[in-house]
């Protein structure tokens, strides 16, 4: 706990840092640079809170800063970097629709991990990259909890599954039959259905435009916005 005499970024800016907290809204600082870098780290957390001791990245915090880029005229571009385990199917699938909706050029960037949701995020930009020891793990969705009506929540799960799998057809160049295919594989995965793709094999099923790190995240996007700037 910070002492009396120790200055917290909430007592310089309180209205901020507290509007962030309790609305997932703030005015952010005027952004100089013309690539905005935005990180999606841990899971991503949706309507429910996920424990303290998980790493956690908050849609509600994600979606102002989209629309800040969006508005901000001196930023040309947005690299995303992902490293995430997935999470709530909601708020992924928004993530991924407000970032395949901008105006501005995006490079999506797989580092460590874009498992679950995080491929539909991963797809949703200009042009996509894996690390060559990046992984994606693709897999149903599953669900937790009671179940009070079967046939029901079963509709509505299907339903989920298609918007999830209708947005990564229309994102990338992988087959359906291939995506089915890598979604109820059933010999790769020990306590669950499903197949993870390793860097250049995420490349080769459709799923991801090209194996690179971070130099090749940067060209790849000032090439796009020399190619924006340009019409």
């Amino acid at each position: 706990m910070l002492s009396d005499e120790t200055c917290s970024p909430e007592e310089n800016n309180p209205a901020p840092v507290s509007n962030l907290k309790e609305f997932g809204q703030i005015k952010l600082p005027e952004v100089a640079e013309r690539i905005y870098c935005l990180s999606i780290i841990g899971q991503i957390e949706g309507h429910l809170v996920l424990p303290p001791v998980s790493k956690t990245t908050k849609y509600e915090h994600i979606i102002p800063q989209l629309l800040a880029v969006e508005q901000n005229p001196k930023v040309k571009g947005i690299l995303v970097i992902l490293n995430t385990a997935g999470g709530d199917v909601e708020a992924g699938l928004a993530i991924a629709e407000m970032l395949c909706s901008l105006s501005k050029p995006s490079v999506s960037l797989v580092l460590g991990g874009g498992h679950s949701i995080g491929i539909p995020i991963a797809v949703s930009c200009t042009k996509s990259l894996i690390a060559p020891t990046g992984t994606m793990t693709i897999h149903p969705i599953r669900y937790t909890g009671l179940v009070v009506n079967g046939h029901q929540q079963f509709d509505y799960l299907q339903k989920m599954q298609l918007r999830i799998d209708q947005f990564i057809y229309s994102h990338s160049q992988i087959s359906k039959k291939d995506l089915e295919s890598f979604m109820f594989n059933t010999g790769e995965l020990a306590q669950d259905i499903g197949t993870v793709l390793i860097g250049q094999e995420a490349v080769e099923a459709g799923l991801i435009h090209a194996v690179g790190g971070v130099k090749e995240a940067f060209k790849e996007l000032n090439s796009l916005i020399k190619h924006s700037l340009a019409k």
